[in-house]
């Protein structure tokens, strides 16, 4: 086993490790959490993280169809926090496949690479109706409801309804809230409205 082939096993056996005792208990994190005895949530969870650990290399994201989503780093229009830059595969779209996220967040730093580190995996889905009064079509993965729905983020993107799990990333907010109020895009570079 060559030392990569290692450390990607290894960063995948500690997300499932992270995943399962992820939430002790649904009063310890802020934010909606799943229910701990929920046991098909959790194993979701720990397939989902299990999944996209190797994402941590900005480089395997993008040999496996994910594309940076134009140059901005979204940040809250309403007030604290920021999600940084959406790395999205379209064929992925509609997703509530644990294993198959939408979208891939990356940091709003580099580091000394100049790559980008991975924080948060999102899953979305069109609102059928795409109309913002109606949620009779909500979806919900690890026993959490999505957001929304909501206006689309960027040009041709349909009202939707989305849910972030920050797999990789302490989120002051809780793991599943949209924005992570620890986050602040870098000054002098676009940012984007998220409107929820």
């Amino acid at each position: 086993m060559t030392a990569r082939h290692l450390k990607t096993a290894l960063t995948c056996a500690a997300a499932v490790s992270l995943a399962l005792a992820a939430v002790p208990s649904a009063q310890a994190v802020d934010g909606p959490a799943p229910d701990p005895r929920n046991r098909q949530a959790m194993r979701d969870m720990a397939t989902a993280m299990a999944v996209t650990a190797k994402y941590a290399d900005e480089r395997e994201a993008l040999k496996d169809g994910y594309v940076p989503h134009g140059q901005a780093c979204m940040t809250n229009p309403f007030g604290a926090g920021a999600m940084g830059y959406h790395y999205v595969k379209e064929a992925y779209w509609g997703s509530l496949d644990p294993s198959r996220p939408t979208a891939l967040l990356y940091s709003t730093e580099k580091d000394r690479h100049g790559r980008r580190k991975l924080q948060t995996v999102e899953w979305m889905s069109t609102d059928r109706d795409q109309d913002l009064k109606t949620t009779d079509d909500r979806p919900s993965m690890f026993g959490l409801p999505f957001d929304g729905p909501m206006p689309g983020h960027w040009a041709g993107m349909p009202k939707h309804y989305d849910l972030h799990l920050w797999a990789y990333k302490d989120n002051p907010a809780g793991r599943f809230h949209n924005w992570n109020t620890a986050l602040t895009c870098p000054k002098g570079s676009t940012s984007a409205a998220h409107p929820h």
